[in-house]
């Protein structure tokens, strides 16, 4: 996570890193000598000794060691004693440390944790926000009930917590205290309740997982908070996402009515009469008006049309008024449902795939028939993920298939089995190809499983002629085909692949026994090369069943397989005995003897089930004196027609579960499982959704002036707005009232998360305010709402750029922003022309000004000689808000002679080259941007038109300033054209492409470190103080070892001025040369220092805050000025 990473590093510094490496080498030295042979329990007591140490250096290298050892999945559990003892610790990353390690071992060693609960209760108060989560994560760990009062009350005091890391992990110890004391529901329900209201999108998916898990019953709660939930899922986390997700598909399922009904509810005609005409125009209306069965005003033009043919001409005017009492009225999606669908749909491209999974099943159980198709593609998509991930896309996809095959029909190809797959993949690839195999596609995929059962997979091969018996049953046309395809496979080598085909063949035969009895003869013929047990009883079976059709082989099959009944499997003595039984019956004369033979050895088998049957069978057919009534039906129980097999997919019944959850893939409820409601017939009351308006939002409006926007207006598209105006227009007033009520506690809380040290909580605080700031004033002085326009673009803009775990705001909070922006907006529109009439004065006029208001317009440099007072100018330091010093200013760059760098060769540009080189000035086109100049060459005989800028590949941050189109450029002709690149302080390549009206050309600018740099003039002692300042970590120095004669003044500036863009600082020694510069992007400081020694020595060294760029130029300095 991204809040765990600024937290780390909070209290860290030089001094204490270099002790942290000494003492770390002189307390392990002494066993590092025996390191190889050591045992486990020797290096564990090298790191109690380590705990015990008086110095906090030597403790923090030990905790660092034990957490690895966790991370590597070694047992430290004996170390608890020596850890917890430093729970206490003032060293802030210790303490952080013994933390993580209590958070995995307090349960396993309770009683040592509980001595340490009041530490644990104080560091609940810590300043730090990762301290107090950790604390609190620590004694939700501890499982003993004696301390459940002591963790509920951290619990409530967390969740009221002003950092939202705090508060999530008080949402997770929710679920913890739940699962060890069920009693306390009731309460965590209250404090549940509390945190659903909250607006962190930090917060939102670990509270909804511990209402998912507390009372996931309590439908109540989330009313208020629907909407909320629908507007921050795209700004949540990605597991928070699939929590929220599967919550609102149940939440949905029982809130609003089933979307199917815009084809299903139709009304029936009555049986006997002519269908009506409206009616009997619906399949003319899907083939001639498609735009309209695709448009979401459908369900309107349909039941317009309705209305108009729905008089039946024999009906009186009462009867026709019954029926229309009892005709459901058409379908309408509520609001908040299409809310839901829309919101959901951009995460379809989420990278995670359970994301990706969520919303599938989402749309596939609440959206309608018509909007589900879109999620093909991205389950489609997730089919070029690892192999766990596409066995269960897969199996849902399988049970999507069978219901609606035409969503998955576009991506056939995308199912066929690769070489490379698992057997598991492989065979829930057949089952999708099956599922929407068609007369259509048919032909092609039995070309595609003639290679499949060819494969060195058998059990792959297997399971295709089990698909080829299942394609042969639901598409008659090619049953013949695929039967002649099946027998030819009985000549196959592979006796699995032989045995599968004839128990397909079997249960083929069976759907048609009349129309082929010469497959049966065959089949009986390979009796004696089978041996697969299953496929030797398919065979008997068969026989048995068709021994009228094939009087003369039935016999000889029975003889044969007499001699061999005790070597058989009991599958097949089983089946021989139903044979020998069947031509008693039927061909008594020929088969008597035998079948009495076959039931003297049955009598005396082994297995007790063949034993049984011999006897059941022999009290049947073979009349005597204890034979009971049923002997006069022997005939009909043993011949019976039977009913031929229903070729079913397994996955047929599993749509009961919802899709992506382990019940699905289980075929089996789990525990936990929460399963999804049936629609209501009638949708409860949507008004309980609508959020209360908060009244002391109407003072933030200026009196007598009603807002005049209209409330309409969204971010989404006009046609989904046109369902129902009038209710989301009351919708949306309602969330912007509400939530612009509750704008004064987001900023109080994104105060406090800057306060507790969290990166990146100032940009959003700073948005925060702005947007109060802009409600409080309304249509107050034009130039304070240019400066708040200009501070919101500024937050929103470094927003983008940082991340941040303090909570985004909710696409409710953006429309209520936004409208008080537009009337901000409105205001300066109306005063535009008066600002810039008062503007144009004060630049015509400077001369006539006096100098002391000048001076206070003018950015803050160090005049030769200030016209104002010292005690004004002092009162002026202090409120200058630039990051440099006010005596610091951007200077003139020393003359060197540009350095070219091939952009594009003539031969790679079909005669089109470009170089470019970096001009060393200001940038026109952006103050953060670095100004590089292309000089385009035409090299061809004829004219190249249209060069311009294409497709541009940047790191994220960096910008680029692009020229404007060339329409054509001259045989041997030649331009030199401007850009800005915002490298972001770094060397980072900057790639696009140079396209003309024919080619486009892949580029890249590299900037060297040095053309970072803008140079700065500054005086001595200016220099010593900001050399003062980025000291320690800050400072990077190596030697230099060169000829006398290189160390010339002249020679070292001339060198320096060369690699990078610096300005040079006066000094006042001979052996020192300074050079100050600032970086372009973020103005930091880089200041230069060459100090002669003596002899042919000299230290380099350079200081600024840009560690990394300050390195990296050392390194490029170095070389050139040792060089001759």
């Amino acid at each position: 996570m991204s809040s765990n990473s600024f937290a780390y590093n909070e209290q860290s510094g030089g001094g204490e890193a270099t002790e942290l490496g000494q003492e770390a080498t002189s307390t392990i030295s002494p066993s590092g000598a025996f390191g190889l042979f050591s045992s486990d329990m020797k290096k564990n007591e090298d790191l109690k000794q380590m705990l015990e140490s008086n110095k906090d250096s030597a403790k923090l290298d030990a905790m660092k060691r034990i957490v690895g050892m966790i991370a590597k999945g070694k047992n430290a559990s004996e170390l608890f004693p020596a850890v917890v003892k430093n729970v206490a610790s003032k060293n802030i990353e210790i303490k952080k440390l013994v933390y993580v390690y209590l958070v995995r071992y307090a349960e396993e060693q309770q009683d040592l944790a509980l001595l340490s609960i009041s530490t644990f209760q104080r560091a609940l108060k810590d300043p730090n926000q990762l301290i107090r989560a950790s604390a609190l994560r620590v004694l939700s760990s501890i499982r003993v009930p004696i301390i459940v009062p002591i963790m509920m009350l951290a619990i409530k005091e967390a969740s009221a917590d002003l950092s939202p890391y705090v508060r999530k992990n008080a949402a997770h110890a929710i679920q913890k205290l739940y699962s060890l004391d069920p009693e306390q529901k009731e309460m965590l329900i209250e404090i549940i309740e509390k945190l659903l209201k909250d607006k962190s999108t930090l917060v939102a998916g670990s509270v909804v997982m511990a209402f998912e898990e507390v009372c996931p019953d309590r439908i109540d709660l989330i009313h208020k908070n629907y909407r909320k939930l629908c507007n921050l899922l795209v700004d949540v986390e990605e597991w928070g996402q699939v929590v929220i997700i599967h919550m609102l598909t149940r939440y949905a399922r029982t809130q609003f009515v089933s979307p199917w009904r815009q084809v299903d509810s139709l009304p029936a005609e009555p049986q006997g009469k002519p269908k009506n005409t409206g009616m009997g125009s619906l399949s003319l209306l899907q083939r001639i008006f498609p735009i309209y069965m695709s448009s979401r005003n459908y369900v309107s033009f349909l039941g317009d049309v309705l209305e108009d043919n729905e008089k039946d001409f024999y009906d009186s005017d009462e009867e026709q008024k019954e029926k229309a009492d009892k005709r459901k009225r058409p379908y309408a999606m509520d609001p908040d449902h299409r809310l839901l669908i829309r919101n959901t749909k951009p995460l379809l491209q989420s990278r995670n795939a359970a994301v990706v999974m969520a919303v599938a099943q989402l749309y596939w159980h609440i959206a309608p028939k018509s909007e589900a198709g879109i999620i093909s593609k991205s389950l489609v998509r997730l089919l070029r993920s690892s192999r766990e991930v596409q066995y269960i896309v897969l199996q849902n996809i399988a049970t999507m298939s069978i219901q609606r095959k035409g969503m998955f029909e576009p991506y056939l190809k995308s199912f066929y089995v690769r070489s490379t797959d698992a057997t598991m993949i492989k065979i829930l690839k057949l089952e999708i190809l099956t599922n929407l195999a068609n007369e259509a596609n048919i032909s092609t995929l039995l070309r595609e499983f003639q290679t499949y059962v060819k494969s060195q997979d058998k059990q792959f091969a297997a399971a295709t002629i089990q698909t080829i018996g299942r394609c042969a049953t639901s598409i008659t046309e090619v049953s013949d085909t695929c039967l002649n395809g099946l027998v030819c496979l009985l000549s196959n080598r592979d006796e699995i692949v032989v045995a599968e085909s004839v128990v397909v063949i079997k249960k083929l035969l069976q759907m048609q026994p009349m129309q082929h009895g010469e497959i049966i003869k065959h089949m009986a013929k390979l009796l004696d090369s089978i041996t697969v047990p299953v496929a030797r009883a398919s065979i008997l079976w068969l026989i048995g069943e068709n021994c009228e059709r094939v009087p003369k082989i039935a016999p000889d099959v029975l003889r044969k397989t007499a001699k061999s009944f005790t070597s058989e499997d009991d599958l097949v003595k089983l089946q021989i005995l139903n044979l020998g039984a069947k031509l008693y019956l039927t061909n008594s004369k020929q088969t008597k003897l035998l079948t009495q033979y076959i039931l003297n050895l049955g009598k005396y088998d082994q297995n007790y089930d063949i034993r049984d049957r011999t006897r059941f069978i022999r009290q049947l057919i073979v009349p005597n004196e204890k034979s009971g009534a049923l002997s006069k039906y022997a005939k009909k129980i043993f011949l019976a027609q039977k009913p031929a097999p229903l070729l079913e997919s397994p996955f047929k019944d599993r749509d009961h579960f919802q899709l992506g959850t382990l019940s699905h893939t289980l075929n089996t409820k789990a525990t936990g499982y929460l399963e999804l409601s049936n629609w209501p017939e009638v949708a409860p009351d949507p008004s309980v959704r609508n959020v209360e308006v908060i009244e002391l939002a109407k003072e933030w409006t200026p009196a007598g002036k009603a807002k005049k926007e209209n409330p309409d207006k969204k971010f989404y598209s006009e046609s989904e707005e046109e369902e129902d105006s009038s209710e989301s227009s009351s919708d949306s007033e309602s969330e912007s009232g509400s939530e612009s009520g509750e704008d004064e506690e987001d900023d109080r809380s994104g105060d406090s998360a800057e306060d507790s040290g969290e990166s990146g909580s100032e940009p959003e605080a700073g948005k925060g305010r702005a947007a109060t700031r802009s409600r409080a004033r309304g249509r107050g002085d034009s130039k304070d709402v240019d400066k708040e326009k200009e501070n919101s673009k500024t937050s929103e803009s470094s927003s983008g750029e940082s991340s941040s775990i303090e909570e985004s705001s909710s696409d409710s909070e953006s429309e209520s922003e936004s409208e008080s922006e537009s009337e901000s907006r409105k205001v300066t529109k109306e005063k535009e022309k008066k600002t810039k009439q008062e503007r144009n004065p004060l630049t015509k006029d400077v001369s006539l000004l006096d100098l002391d208001d000048f001076n206070l317009v003018s950015t803050p440099v160090a005049l030769p000689t200030p016209a104002l007072s010292p005690s004004l100018i002092a009162d002026l330091e202090g409120l200058n808000l630039s990051a440099t010093s006010s005596v610091i200013s951007v200077s003139t760059p020393v003359f060197v002679p540009g350095k070219t760098h091939v952009l594009l060769h003539r031969m790679s540009g079909k005669g089109l080259a470009a170089h470019y080189f970096f001009p060393r000035q200001p940038c026109i086109f952006g103050d953060k941007m670095v100004s590089v100049q292309i000089t385009l060459n035409n090299t061809t005989d004829q004219k190249i038109e249209n060069i311009h800028v294409g497709g541009k590949k940047l790191p994220m941050g960096m910008q680029m300033h692009v020229f404007n189109p060339i329409e054509s450029l001259e045989p041997a002709g030649s331009i030199t054209v401007s850009m800005g690149i915002d490298f972001c302080d770094s060397t980072q390549t900057a790639s696009f492409q140079l396209c003309t009206k024919d080619d486009c050309f892949s580029v890249n600018i590299q900037p060297p470190v040095g053309e970072l740099l803008l140079p700065v003039a500054m005086s001595e002692k200016d220099f010593k103080k900001e050399q003062g300042m980025l000291s320690g970590m800050n400072e990077t120095s190596t030697t230099i070892i060169a000829a006398p004669q290189n160390f010339a003044s002249s020679v070292i500036l001339q060198k320096i001025v060369n690699v990078a863009n610096v300005g040079v600082v006066p000094s006042g020694q001979d052996n020192i040369h300074r050079f100050a510069a600032k970086t372009v992007h973020s103005g930091s400081l880089m200041l230069v220092t060459v100090e002669l020694k003596e002899g042919s020595t000299a230290q380099l060294i350079i200081n600024t805050e840009k560690t990394v760029i300050g390195s990296v130029l050392l390194r490029e300095l170095k070389p050139v000025l040792s060089q001759g």
